[in-house]
């Protein structure tokens, strides 16, 4: 009698054992959207008042060409030692330590052990970047709830209403709600979250472009100065611009997770 084999079932490995990944162009565009345009568009506006009409695009530019550069320095880090058939790297941190603590840099190195100390070092300034990021939402989400708080205030009692409130509780309610969603299993695999989140990146962009150019029609001209907004001293002024520089810097963070939006 003939015995049927079953036929065997689809590998659900990828070529170099990880799961088989899911995502497609149009999910990778929404991280990648989401990604670029983050809280940190806010504040541009002032950074560049701050900064004056030609140095603050002048580092805008000067930025967005950094991202630009270090996200093409990080595509060719992907897979190694190939570009096309090598291993993949899925994080910054394994992208550092191949490249950085291959057999091929050892004999330049003093040890064997510097490759997994400059990993280290690497990630370590890595997630303090991630960690500042965070720290930077959730002081820019308790300050538009607040923000929200005051202007309801000043509708309900009138501009002279000292309408004065605090942000901590918001900045205690955002936190639980971070640690709450970072419990939902697989939330890395959710494709409509980044969706939903690149909409909104799109949204408050042209709310605030809308607002902007309001604002400058109901004026009858357009405000600002080649030098920036004046301060009362020099060094107000320094930590001002210093300050538009940081702001500037925080509003491109792509390149920092661009080997974790896999495809």
């Amino acid at each position: 009698m003939e015995v049927e084999h079953p036929l065997p079932a689809a590998d659900p490995r990828d070529d170099d054992g990880h799961a088989i990944r899911t995502g497609t162009l149009w999910s990778a565009i929404a991280h990648i959207i989401t990604a670029v345009i983050g809280s940190g568009v806010l504040s541009l506006a002032w950074s560049t008042a701050q900064l004056g009409w030609i140095a603050g695009p002048v580092a805008l530019l000067c930025f967005a060409f950094v991202t630009y550069i270090s996200a093409f320095l990080l595509s060719d880090c992907y897979r190694s030692p190939d570009p096309v058939t090598g291993r993949r790297n899925y994080s910054y941190t394994d992208a550092v330590r191949v490249n950085l603590g291959s057999n091929n840099l050892k004999k330049f190195l003093l040890a064997d052990s510097s490759g997994r100390k400059q990993t280290w070092i690497c990630g370590l300034l890595q997630y303090l970047s991630f960690y500042g990021t965070g720290v930077a939402y959730v002081v820019t989400t308790s300050s538009c709830m607040r923000a929200i708080q005051k202007s309801n205030c000043y509708h309900k009692e009138g501009h002279k209403a000292p309408c004065r409130y605090g942000d901590t509780i918001y900045m205690l309610l955002f936190g639980v709600i971070q640690i709450f969603m970072s419990q939902i299993p697989d939330f890395h695999n959710m494709a409509w979250l980044s969706v939903v989140a690149a909409i909104m990146s799109f949204s408050y962009s042209f709310i605030g472009l809308a607002l902007g150019l309001a604002k400058t029609i109901e004026d009858g001209n357009i405000k600002g100065s080649i030098r920036g907004v004046p301060a009362d001293s020099v060094a107000k002024k320094l930590w001002l611009t210093f300050q538009a520089l940081g702001d500037i810097a925080f509003a491109y963070p792509y390149a920092l997770i661009l080997l974790e939006i896999q495809l």
